[in-house]
């Protein structure tokens, strides 16, 4: 897989997938005590033989990879994710890719989310596009947490803004 290709699984891609909390430990923003709204980066932890370039993808491939997560750019980390995404389709430059993952958050409050997408990746562009990346569950302070992330390219860095209900 190429970086770029591998990115797009960032829930990272995908999806999965963290939170800033307080001080340095306490959601960017809360609503009505419902749910969260934060906004945190992710930085991809090279794995051990990971090379930027290989073969272009077909349907049965799979990768995994994870990340580190921080409050800001070169902040303070906060947490981690693992991702695994599994190629479902392709057709041209097209990539249809099926991603789970789980995001641990660590600080008050804390737990983890689990994510998941079903995303298009085009192999000729140089960065993925911005995707959503449904919350689909949790644990402890985020059990029944449902919501999504918006993750977006950013440099060397993946912006991931969770949007969380824990109704």
């Amino acid at each position: 897989m190429t970086a770029t290709f591998r990115r797009i699984g960032v829930l990272g891609a995908c999806t999965v997938a963290a939170v800033a909390f307080g001080a340095a430990a306490a959601p960017v923003h809360a609503d009505d005590g419902d749910g969260f709204e934060f906004t945190l980066y992710s930085k991809e932890v090279p794995g051990e033989g990971a090379s930027a370039s290989a073969p272009a993808p077909k349907v049965g491939d799979s990768f995994t990879f994870a990340d580190d997560l921080y409050k800001t750019k070169g902040g303070s980390k906060v947490g981690r994710d693992g991702v695994t995404c599994s190629v479902v389709r392709v057709s041209g430059t097209q990539a249809d890719l099926n991603c789970v993952g789980t995001f641990v958050l660590n600080g008050g409050p804390g737990g983890q989310l689990t994510a998941q997408a079903l995303t298009t990746f085009d192999t000729s562009a140089e960065a993925p596009a911005a995707f959503d990346v449904a919350i689909t569950g949790g644990t402890g302070d985020f059990k029944d947490a449902r919501g999504y992330v918006r993750t977006t390219p950013d440099g060397d860095y993946e912006r991931m803004e969770f949007h969380i209900n824990t109704r």
